[in-house]
């Protein structure tokens, strides 16, 4: 699987210009959602290759969001990335029990988001 489309899920609009930046400056197309109800949305819409979900959103969080979309038979096949501050081993293990392939924590650095990008090539 080539990763060329990534939808960036995250509340922060900060967050979501840092890590488009990183996106777009390494060649990936990216669409952007400020919910885990959006992002479920836009992920059916547009069927990006990867998510890359933020967890602490108001309304449905990033493991609610995670879950539904790896249990849709529509969008079980595209990866989700958790990125989020939440850094204990416990909310790493969560997350992966919600069906995230990885985890990353912020801030996001740039070398190691492309590295678990890559890992899904």
């Amino acid at each position: 699987m080539t990763v060329r489309t990534i939808l960036v899920v995250d509340d922060s609009p900060t967050d979501r210009h840092i890590i488009s930046r990183i996106l777009t400056q390494n060649g990936y197309q990216v669409g952007t959602a400020e919910s885990g109800e959006e992002g479920v949305a836009k992920t059916k819409e547009i069927c990006p290759d990867l998510v890359l979900m933020d967890v602490v959103m108001p309304g449905m969080n990033g493991y609610q969001a995670t879950r539904m979309l790896t249990r849709d038979d529509a969008t079980r096949h595209i990866p989700v990335i958790l990125c989020t501050t939440k850094d204990q081993q416990t909310d790493k293990i969560w997350g992966l029990r919600q069906g995230a392939q990885d985890y990353i924590t912020k801030p996001v650095v740039a070398a190691e988001l492309l590295q678990k990008i890559a890992r899904l090539d």
